[in-house]
């Protein structure tokens, strides 16, 4: 039941204002982009499932990531296409707010899982003799539950709440997918914690994890630097490279829609939803493409996944 007085009118999913007559064309490389995020991640999922040599606790976690980046693409793709293809811009509260949540959630999700990867890198250089008696395949479980219901969790009450504000304004959205900023803007009723918790769980969650991993890489390089030999400093140091690359690609993402955001007023608005896109799709994209160019376990799996398949042609 939604509270007297609330408008349940559906809200407008916004693709590009000004640009409607191209929006066939603009969908080309929409799709194209989501095509191959499902492929690559997919992929990368497949292979680590299958590959017994990549049954180890750093290609766990990289499955989880590739995971979530599935699930923000599942999750944003087909009112992305929908709007581009067939301009079908309604999209009904519930259905809206659950598309916030998993939006919302799986960005906390993926923050999590490249902090996990941190610290499997800091266990891996600072203990590798106790590697994989510290990271058996429970506490890898339970440290990606963790991370996932710790996302959950803290995305809920905002989400929640949605449901029993009244809105009464234009209904029209700024994207053409549903974020809890966007809807909030709609909304004819007091909302200030709206406001001010998702910047607490910013700070608390997203900002904490970044300088926890900046930490344990100032304690991963001091290791590193302790080695005496330079040959196995170089391989420590290039066990390290995807992640930092995942790392930089999804934090500097934030950091530049956060801008955007913030201090772009007088930025034209297609550049405010473009950066929303690549905020959305970037990290997804290019991240099965670091850890197979990046590690050399990857490039043999697909390698030896796609002989395996022509020889059984």
């Amino acid at each position: 039941m939604w509270p007297n007085g609330s408008n349940t009118a559906p809200f407008l999913l916004t693709g590009f204002p000004g640009l409607e007559v191209a929006h066939r064309w603009i969908s080309i490389p929409f799709f194209v982009v989501y095509l191959s995020v499902i492929l690559g991640n997919s992929g990368l999922l497949f292979l680590i499932k299958n590959e017994h040599s990549l049954h180890e606790p750093m290609y766990y976690f990289l499955a989880m990531l590739a995971a979530t980046d599935l699930g923000v693409t599942l999750t944003t793709m087909p009112t992305v296409l929908g709007v581009l293809w067939l301009d079908q811009r309604k999209i009904g509260h519930g259905i809206c707010f659950s598309q916030a949540y998993f939006i919302h959630t799986l960005s906390i999700v993926e923050s999590g899982v490249l902090l996990a990867m941190a610290y499997d890198r800091f266990i891996a250089i600072r203990n590798p003799l106790r590697y994989t008696a510290i990271l058996t395949n429970s506490q890898v479980m339970k440290i990606g539950i963790g991370v996932l219901m710790r996302a959950a969790l803290s995305i809920m009450p905002i989400i929640v709440r949605l449901h029993w504000l009244p809105y009464c304004h234009s209904h029209v959205l700024s994207h053409a997918f549903c974020l809890h900023q966007d809807v909030i803007k709609l909304a004819c009723a007091n909302i200030t914690f709206n406001h001010l918790y998702p910047v607490v769980v910013v700070f608390a969650l997203v900002l904490m994890d970044f300088l926890i991993i900046v930490f344990s890489y100032v304690l991963i390089l001091k290791t590193v630097m302790g080695i005496a030999s330079g040959e196995e400093r170089a391989k420590a140091l290039n066990t390290c490279v995807s992640h930092i690359c995942c790392i930089l690609v999804f934090y500097v993402t934030v950091v530049g829609l956060t801008f955007i955001h913030r201090f772009g007023k007088h930025v034209p608005h297609v550049v405010h939803i473009t950066m929303s896109y690549v905020y959305f799709l970037f990290p997804p994209l290019m991240n099965p493409v670091i850890y197979s160019v990046k590690t050399k376990q990857i490039q043999t799996g697909f390698l030896r996944l796609f002989s395996y398949n022509k020889a059984g042609m």
